[in-house]
C-alpha cells in the first residue's frame, strides 16, 4: 500500500485500554491516495489579493453513484475566477470523476456536470424518481439543479426547474418534508453580498477577510416544493422559513421531537442556529409549515449562551437511544458543541465528551461523525483552516492540520472522544480545509474520506484500519428506486441496539455514500449460511413515509440493498 502525505495514527498508551473497549489499532487510519489513484482536482477561489468574503468558504464535494453500477464516484465544485476582475466565464467548471470499481478514478469530460459558477457546494438527491441521482450545486450566484441520467451525464434543468436561486448558497439539502414521495429542496444562505458592500477588515495591521457582522446583511434561506412534475415552487415566506435571515452555513435534516416527521436545523455564523420544527401532522401534508424553536430546544447557543461561528453539523446517536443528538463545529478559541437530546430539549455536553479543550485549538469546517475502525462506536473527523490571515503571504497564512477523534467507554461507561491525530506527517500536510464527504470507495468496509482543501490540492484518505472489525452495510430505495433519504435502522445483534439512518447531506458544503454502515467489532463471524447462524442480524428500517419493515439478514462484511416493500435483500 502507497502511504502518501497525511498519515493519521492512533495515540495512546495500550497498556490502559480496558476490556470494553476496542482492541489495540495498528498505527495508521488513512493514507492519502489522491494523486495515485487519480482524482487530481484543486479548488481555486481566485484570490488575487484583496480579501473577499467569498473566497474563505469553498468549496463542495459529494459522493455519489451517477452511474448506477453500486460504486461511488466523486463530483467536486469549482470556483476558478477573481470575483473583483473577472466574470464566471472564466470559471474552469466543476469535475466528475468516476470509480472503476477498486477505488481508482478517471476523470469524465463532456458530461454536462461541468458547469461554470463561483461554486461553493453540492446537495445530491433523485427528485424526479427515476432512480438516477441528481445533483444541486449551491453557489455564489445562480445555483443549478443538474439532471442525472443514469449513466454518468447530466442535463441542467435550473430554467425548467425554478430553484435557480441567485443568492449566496453555502448548502443545500434534498428531503421529503411533506411525505408525498418526491423530495423537496432547502438552500441556506449565507449573506446579501455583492462586490459594491465588499469591507476592508485587517487582523495585526493586515488586510483579512470580514467577520460577517461587518456587512449586517443576514440572507433568508430557500425551501422549494417538489410539485412532482419536474418544477418546484418556492413556499419560503408561506412555510415560515423567510421569517428568520441569518448567516447560513450548513443543514441536516433530522426528526428531532420524535413526532415522525422530519425537521431542519442550520448553523448559523455568529448568529443563533436554528432549529424548524415541521408543523405538519397528516399525510401527505397539504401546506409544508415550520416554527423555529432552537431557543426553545436550547440548541440556538451553547451553555454559556454564546452564538458561535457554526460552520459543519453531524448528527450522531453516541448514546444509541435512538434518537439524533447534534456537532456543531466552530472556530477558532470556539469550542464544538454537542447537544445531546433529550426528546424535548437538548443538553450541551460539549466538555463531558472531552471535546472542549481539543476543539477549540482550530478553525473547523467540514465534520464526519462516521465509525472509521468497525469497533461499533462513532469516530469524528474534522477538516480545519483558518479565517483571520493576509491571503497575499507567502504560503498558506489560513492553513491548519486536521483532526481525527476516537470514541471510547471508560470501565464506568462513559463516553468520550480521544485525539488520536498523528503529528508526525499531518503537521507536513497542513491546508486550508473546507468540504468533508466520506464512502467507501474500494468496497472494503472502511469508511474512505474526501477533503477539498481552498487553493490546494483535494485529499483522499483511504481507510487502513476498517478491516481489523466487522461490518454491514445497507443500501436503503423506496418504491421507486431511489435512495430512502431520512430511513432509519435499528439493528439487533448479540444483546445489543444499533441505530443508523439514511443521511446523504451533513458536514460542511457536502454530500455523502448514501448507505447506512453498521460497524460490528472484531470479527463477530455472522456466517453467510442463516441455517448455520440463526439468529444473523435483526434490522427493523422505518421508511420515510413511517412504514416498517423487519428483516433479518445473514452475512456480514456484505452490502444489503433493500427497496421498500420487498421481503428480502440483495447483495452485489
Amino acid at each position: 500500500m502507497l502511504l502518501l502525505g497525511t498519515l493519521i495514527a492512533c495515540g495512546g498508551d495500550a497498556t490502559q485500554m480496558t476490556d470494553n473497549q476496542r482492541p489495540v489499532a495498528p498505527p495508521v487510519w488513512f493514507s492519502e491516495e489522491a494523486e495515485a489513484r487519480g482524482l487530481v482536482f484543486e479548488y481555486a477561489s481566485g484570490n488575487a489579493g484583496r480579501p473577499l468574503m467569498p473566497e474563505i468558504v469553498g468549496g463542495g464535494v459529494a459522493v455519489l453513484d451517477v452511474d448506477n453500477d453500486a460504486d461511488m464516484d466523486v463530483y467536486l465544485v469549482q470556483a476558478g475566477f477573481n470575483l473583483e476582475q473577472g466574470n464566471v466565464d472564466q470559471a474552469s467548471g466543476n469535475r466528475l470523476f468516476l470509480n472503476r470499481g477498486d477505488g481508482y478514478f478517471d476523470e469524465q469530460l463532456a458530461t454536462g456536470a461541468e458547469v461554470q459558477g463561483y461554486g461553493l457546494a453540492v446537495a445530491t438527491g433523485d427528485y424526479d424518481n427515476d432512480g438516477n441521482v441528481d445533483l444541486y450545486v449551491a453557489n455564489l450566484g445562480v445555483n443549478r439543479l443538474l439532471r442525472g441520467d443514469g449513466d454518468g451525464g447530466f442535463k441542467d434543468v435550473t430554467t425548467l426547474s425554478g430553484v435557480g436561486d441567485e443568492g449566496f448558497s453555502t448548502a443545500a439539502i434534498f428531503h421529503d418534508w411533506d411525505r408525498d414521495g418526491d423530495l423537496d429542496l432547502y438552500v441556506v444562505n449565507y449573506l446579501n453580498w455583492s462586490m459594491a458592500n465588499e469591507r476592508v477588515c485587517e487582523t495585526r495591521g493586515k488586510p483579512t477577510y470580514c467577520s460577517p457582522r461587518a456587512y449586517a446583511a443576514p440572507s433568508v434561506d430557500r425551501l422549494y416544493r417538489n410539485d412532482g412534475d419536474g418544477s418546484f415552487t418556492d413556499i419560503s415566506l408561506s412555510s415560515g422559513i423567510a421569517s428568520a435571515p441569518a448567516n447560513g452555513m450548513a443543514v441536516v435534516s433530522e426528526d428531532f421531537d420524535g413526532d415522525g416527521w422530519q425537521d431542519i436545523f442550520v448553523t448559523n455564523d455568529l448568529m443563533g442556529d436554528q432549529l424548524w420544527l415541521n408543523q405538519c401532522g397528516e399525510a401527505p401534508c397539504q401546506q409544508l409549515r415550520f416554527r423555529e424553536v432552537a431557543g426553545e430546544f436550547g440548541v440556538a447557543v451553547d451553555d454559556n449562551g454564546v452564538a458561535k461561528a457554526g460552520m459543519g453539523v453531524v448528527t450522531p446517536d453516541v448514546d444509541q437511544d435512538g434518537d439524533a443528538d447534534l456537532l456543531v463545529v466552530n472556530m477558532q478559541t470556539q469550542t464544538d458543541s454537542f447537544f445531546r437530546n433529550e426528546g424535548r430539549y437538548f443538553v450541551d455536553v460539549t466538555s463531558r465528551l472531552g471535546l472542549a479543550a481539543i476543539s477549540r485549538k482550530r478553525t473547523r469546517f467540514g465534520v464526519v461523525a462516521a465509525d472509521f475502525n468497525n469497533d461499533g462506536i462513532v469516530d469524528l473527523f474534522e477538516a480545519n483552516g483558518r479565517v483571520d490571515g493576509n491571503p497575499a503571504d507567502p504560503g498558506d497564512p489560513f492553513a491548519e492540520i486536521n483532526i481525527l477523534l476516537q470514541g471510547t467507554y471508560s470501565d464506568a461507561g462513559a463516553f468520550r472522544f480521544t485525539d488520536v491525530t498523528a503529528d508526525r506527517g499531518a503537521r507536513e500536510s497542513k491546508h486550508t480545509s473546507r468540504g468533508l464527504a466520506t464512502g467507501d470507495f474500494n468496497d472494503d468496509g472502511g469508511l474512505d474520506l474526501v477533503v477539498v482543501n481552498r487553493d490546494g490540492p483535494v485529499q483522499l484518505l483511504m481507510n487502513q484500519i476498517g478491516q481489523d472489525g466487522d461490518w454491514v452495510r445497507l443500501r436503503l430505495l423506496t418504491r421507486d428506486g431511489r435512495d430512502a433519504h431520512g430511513a432509519g435502522v435499528t439493528l439487533q445483534h448479540n444483546g445489543v441496539t444499533r441505530y443508523g439512518r439514511v443521511q446523504v447531506t451533513a458536514s460542511y458544503a457536502a454530500a455523502h455514500d448514501p448507505r447506512v454502515h453498521f460497524g460490528l467489532g472484531r470479527s463477530i463471524n455472522v456466517e453467510n449460511d442463516v441455517e448455520n447462524n440463526p439468529p444473523g442480524l435483526e434490522f427493523e428500517i422505518q421508511w420515510p413515509d413511517a412504514e416498517r419493515q423487519q428483516f433479518v439478514l445473514s452475512g456480514s462484511g456484505v452490502d444489503h440493498t433493500i427497496t421498500q416493500g420487498t421481503s428480502g435483500s440483495t447483495a452485489p
